[in-house]
C-alpha cells in the first residue's frame, strides 16, 4: 500500500510507536503489536517502536525552558536526539484519571524544537469511553508543541476488546481496524507534508 502524500523518490517516512504507559501489566505493549503488525503494510514508512518504559526520564530536570533547546542533562540529550529521528507520533495511550499518563506529559515537555511541525496520531484505550478523555487532553499538549495531530482516532474499550484470559491480545473487531487504516492515512499524508515544512524552514 502506498502512503498517500509521498513521492517514490522520497527517503520513507519515519514514525514513531510511542507507548505512554510505564505501569506494570500495562495493555500498551499488546495494542503496540496492533498497530505495528497494521503499519507495516505501508510501503515509504518506516515504523519504529518507542517505549517511555525504556528512556529512564526522571522528573523534568532541565534548569532551562525547553524552548530554548538548552539542554544539559545526558537523559534530555539522549532523548533529544531520539525524538528528532522521526517524522510524526502515533501515541498509545492509557487513560488515567480522565488524562494522560504522568510518565507521556513529562516526556512530551522535556522538549520543543524535536517535536515542532510534525505530524501525530493518537490511538487510546481505557475503562470508560476507550481513553477519549486522554486523547482531547494530549490534544491540546500537542498543539502547544506545535504538533498536528490528525482528526482521525482510535479507542478501545478494555472491557469489550481485549482478551483477558491470554495476557490481554487486542481482540478489536474490524471497524477498529478500519479506524486505524484512516489514522494511518492521514497521519502519514500530514508527516510527508510537514517535511517540507521543516525543510523550508530557516
Amino acid at each position: 500500500m502506498n502512503s498517500p502524500g509521498m513521492h517514490s523518490a522520497e527517503a520513507p517516512l519515519k514514525i514513531a510507536v510511542v507507548l505512554a504507559s510505564t505501569r506494570p501489566g500495562r495493555r500498551a505493549d499488546a495494542i503496540g503489536d496492533w498497530v505495528l503488525q497494521r503499519a507495516a503494510r505501508r510501503e515509504h514508512a518506516k515504523f519504529e517502536l518507542v517505549d517511555l518504559a525504556e528512556q529512564a526520564l526522571p522528573l523534568l530536570d532541565e534548569p532551562a525552558p525547553a524552548i530554548t533547546g538548552s539542554y544539559v542533562r545526558p537523559h534530555t540529550l539522549a532523548w533529544s536526539a531520539r525524538v528528532a529521528e522521526f517524522d510524526g507520533y502515533l501515541f498509545v495511550t492509557p487513560e488515567h484519571n480522565r488524562s494522560i499518563p504522568a510518565a507521556l506529559k513529562n516526556a512530551l515537555d522535556y522538549l520543543y524544537a524535536e517535536w515542532a511541525n510534525k505530524a501525530a496520531g493518537i490511538v487510546s484505550y481505557g475503562v470508560d469511553a476507550g481513553g477519549a478523555r486522554a486523547a482531547e487532553h494530549l490534544r491540546g499538549v500537542l498543539g502547544e508543541l506545535q504538533v498536528a495531530d490528525v482528526r482521525a482516532t482510535v479507542a478501545l474499550s478494555l472491557m469489550t476488546e481485549f482478551d483477558n484470559a491470554d495476557g490481554g491480545t487486542v481482540t478489536a473487531g474490524p471497524h477498529q481496524g478500519q479506524k486505524l487504516e484512516a489514522l494511518l492515512d492521514q497521519l502519514l499524508s500530514w508527516s510527508a507534508a510537514l517535511r517540507t515544512v521543516r525543510r523550508a524552514a530557516p
